[in-house]
């Protein structure tokens, strides 16, 4: 099986926060669609806006809801790593930080991601940023 999701977000002028406001999503196995299991829209069956990265300072042990979207989506967040070097296939990065991951909703399951500066998300788990188009 494989999954194509459209996320929304958008990003606060002010704050520089950047909110989470759903995804589309669309699960394939052998290539037709059998699932949209996982999508959630704010503003729809009680779901509300998450924060995907907060702006501003990035403080360790900060925590947040990434998704609030009940019996479907609950992921928190947990800055636990700052000031990283990291290297993916893309490139050696620094100033990077480690996000901690997980779910209400599965409760032994943890996700870890690493965002690095004037790039963004460079490692999901087993998902590693490998070319970057300029």
């Amino acid at each position: 099986m494989e999954e194509i999701s459209r996320n929304y977000f958008a990003e606060c002028s002010e704050t520089q926060d950047v909110y989470y406001f759903g995804e589309e999503v669309d699960i394939y196995d052998d290539g037709e669609i059998v699932s949209h299991e996982g999508a959630w829209r704010a503003g729809q069956n009680e779901a509300q806006p998450g924060i995907i990265f907060p702006g501003g300072a990035f403080i360790l042990g900060a925590r947040y809801y990434q998704e609030i979207a009940p019996d479907v989506a609950l992921d928190r967040a947990e800055h636990t790593g700052s000031d990283l070097d990291f290297s993916v296939p893309a490139g050696d990065y620094s100033s990077c930080v480690e996000i901690t991951e997980t779910t209400s909703l599965e409760k032994h399951e943890e996700s870890i991601k690493y965002y690095c500066h004037g790039v963004g998300l460079v490692f999901d788990d087993d998902l590693e940023l490998v070319l970057i188009f300029e």
